[in-house]
C-alpha cells in the first residue's frame, strides 16, 4: 500500500506509537508504514530473532521521528520507559515456531505469555489507550471445522499454541481489570519481504526462495498436501492500523481472523514460488522438493474465516497470495542479486 493508503487509516492526527518486535518481519512493515504515513515510531527490541537491517531499510531518514529502544520485553523496567508516553502499541514481539516451542517451552512461555504481561502492565500504568497484539491462527489446534471462525477453538497443539492462547485470556483479564482496550490478530502464515531464511526455524517461504535461488535442495513436510490460508504482509500491516485506530464501539477487547480466506496447498504454494525463481534462474524450473517427515504440532488443514474483521474493522485484504507472492518474489531475486 501507499504512503497515502497508510494516511488514510491512521487518520491526519499525529500520535506516538510503540511496536515491540518491530526490528522483525512484521513489526519492520509496520514500522514502515507508520513513518511513512507521518507518525512517531518508537521500537522496542532485543534482537533476538529481529535484525538491524531490517531497521535501517525502513527508517533512513526517518531522523526524530524513529526511536530504538534495544531491551526485553521481559524486563518491567524496559516495558515502563517503552510506554511512557505512548498513544498506541502494536505488539509483535514473540518467539515464533511450533518446533522451537516443543524444544524449549519455557523460554517461548517466558517471551511470549510473561513478556506480554509485562507489555499490558506497563501500557497500563503509562495510560495507553489501546494495545493491538499478535495471536496466531495456532490456538484452533485440533478443532476439526473450515473456515477457522473465532469463537470455535480447539484443544491446543503445540507450546506456542498454547502461549498464544494464555496470551488472548490474559488480555480479556486486562481489559476486565482495568479497562485497557485489546485487539487480539490471530495471524495466519503471513510471508513478504525481509522474512528471514537464516536458523533452524525460519518458515518454509524464505527457505523456499533461498533454495531456489542458489540451487540447494527444497524440502517439504509431509505429502505436500498439508494447506494453509497464506496471508501477504501489507494485509496485517492493514488490519493492525486499522485495529489500532477504529472508535471502540464495539471493534476493541475481541480476537480476529488476519488472512485471505483463501487456502494454499504446500505444494501449490511450491510451484508458484518455483515459477517465480524460474523466471530469473531457469534450472530451478525443474527443481523437485524433498520429502519429509510430517512436523510434530502442525495441524493439517487451516484456512480462516475473516468476516468478522471484514465487519468490525474495515478490514479488506489488499493482496491475494498469488499478488502478495508477486511482489516478494522481487524482493528475494533482488536480495540475492546483491
Amino acid at each position: 500500500m501507499t504512503p497515502d493508503g497508510w494516511r488514510e487509516i491512521v487518520g491526519a492526527s499525529r500520535r506516538t506509537w510503540l511496536v515491540t518486535g518491530g526490528a522483525g518481519f512484521i513489526g519492520s512493515h509496520l514500522v514502515a508504514a507508520l513513518l511513512s504515513a507521518g507518525q512517531r515510531v518508537r521500537c522496542l527490541d532485543n534482537f533476538a530473532t529481529g535484525r538491524r537491517e531490517n531497521l535501517e531499510e525502513v527508517t533512513a531518514g526517518a531522523g526524530e521521528a524513529f526511536e530504538l529502544v534495544e531491551g526485553d520485553i521481559r524486563d518491567p523496567a524496559t516495558c515502563a520507559g517503552a510506554c511512557r508516553g505512548v498513544d498506541l502499541v502494536l505488539h509483535q514481539a514473540a518467539l515464533g515456531s511450533v518446533p522451537r516451542s516443543i524444544q524449549d517451552p519455557i523460554t517461548s512461555h517466558e517471551v511470549n505469555v510473561t513478556g506480554f504481561l509485562q507489555v499490558l502492565r506497563a501500557a497500563h500504568q503509562a495510560g495507553v489507550r489501546r494495545v493491538v497484539y499478535a495471536s496466531s491462527s495456532s490456538v484452533y489446534g485440533d478443532h476439526p471445522v473450515l473456515p477457522k471462525v473465532e469463537d470455535q477453538v480447539g484443544r491446543q497443539l503445540s507450546p506456542y499454541a498454547a502461549s498464544k492462547f494464555a496470551d488472548e485470556v490474559y488480555a480479556h483479564a486486562f481489559a476486565a481489570s482495568y479497562g485497557l482496550e485489546l485487539v487480539g490478530l490471530r495471524y495466519f502464515n503471513v510471508f513478504g519481504p525481509r522474512q528471514d531464511p537464516s536458523g533452524p526455524y525460519a518458515a518454509v517461504i524464505p527457505l523456499w526462495f533461498q533454495a531456489l535461488l542458489t540451487g540447494a535442495p527444497a524440502h517439504i513436510n509431509g505429502d505436500g498436501l498439508t494447506s494453509r490460508d497464506f496471508c501477504y504482509v501489507d494485509n496485517v500491516v492493514q488490519v493492525n492500523l486499522r485495529a489500532a485506530t477504529i472508535p471502540a464501539t464495539g471493534a476493541s477487547n475481541r480476537v480476529y481472523n488476519v488472512a485471505c480466506g483463501e487456502r494454499t496447498t504446500l505444494r501449490d504454494l511450491f510451484e508458484l514460488i518455483r515459477g517465480h525463481v524460474a523466471a530469473v534462474r531457469p534450472a530451478a524450473a525443474a527443481v523437485e522438493p524433498v520429502a519429509r517427515e510430517f512436523r510434530a504440532g502442525d495441524v493439517r488443514h487451516s484456512l480462516a474465516d475473516i468476516s468478522l474483521a471484514r465487519k468490525q474493522l474495515g478490514y479488506a485484504p489488499s493482496h491475494t497470495v498469488r499478488q502478495g507472492m508477486a511482489e516478494t518474489a522481487r524482493w528475494y531475486v533482488n536480495r540475492a542479486g546483491r
